[in-house]
């Protein structure tokens, strides 16, 4: 459990990057704004850097844990699709400040923490993978699309949410996350011979009803 100074420094940090970049902004400056000291700020971080990949591993740890948490279960490929494109969309309501602030500043980290991101980056790559794979070995999914390819085009459709996401939009972050389902899964499904009764949860013409 984080504590409140933790998070402090977290939001404030954040506020600062935001404005300022990473370089713009000092561990005194974040020490000053978070109304901590620097033995407050070196209790919980080892330096700026580090600050900079907890603001990451914050975001990613979530969207990998509910993807583990999916696949985890006895459910069908689609119902665990459904539920990693769902938590994925929710990252950017509730991360929306880590996010930006990660891609703005993320080519200022040190090899060792860009190491550590990329392998959880890749874990969560290979978990979507594994469920197309699944899907089509189970005939849910089409068999004629590359599960590579598939992959990385959701990934990358899903990820420029952060680009143009706002709280006060048109949409709220749960009709987005159904918005998504209905296009990927409408992608994905074998449907050639009309659409399965439990599917039918998946797609917009049905939730709207």
């Amino acid at each position: 459990m984080l504590t409140e100074l933790r998070e402090r420094i977290i939001r404030t940090s954040l506020e600062l990057f935001e404005s300022s970049g990473f370089h713009g902004v000092t561990v005194n400056k974040i020490v000053k704004e978070s109304g901590t000291s620097k033995g407050g700020f070196y209790h919980y971080f080892q330096s700026k850097d580090e600050l900079l990949f907890v603001i990451h591993d914050s975001f990613i740890s979530y969207v990998l844990s509910k993807a583990q948490e999916a696949i985890a279960t006895n459910e069908p490929p689609s119902a665990k699709m459904q539920k990693i494109i769902k938590s994925f969309v929710k990252v950017f309501d509730l991360y929306k400040p880590h996010i930006s602030v990660f891609y703005q500043e993320n080519i200022y980290l040190k090899p060792h923490y860009k190491e550590a991101v990329r392998q959880k980056r890749n874990l969560y790559k290979e978990t979507i993978f594994s469920v197309i794979r699944e899907g089509i070995d189970k005939g849910e999914f089409r068999p004629e699309l590359p599960v590579e390819i598939t992959g990385m085009s959701i990934l990358g459709m899903v990820n420029w949410s952060y680009k143009w996401y706002r709280r006060d939009g048109e949409k709220s972050i749960e009709e987005i996350g159904d918005i998504y389902v209905d296009l990927i899964l409408h992608s994905l499904l074998c449907l050639e011979n009309g659409i399965r009764t439990e599917y039918r949860d998946y797609f917009l013409s049905n939730i709207s009803e």
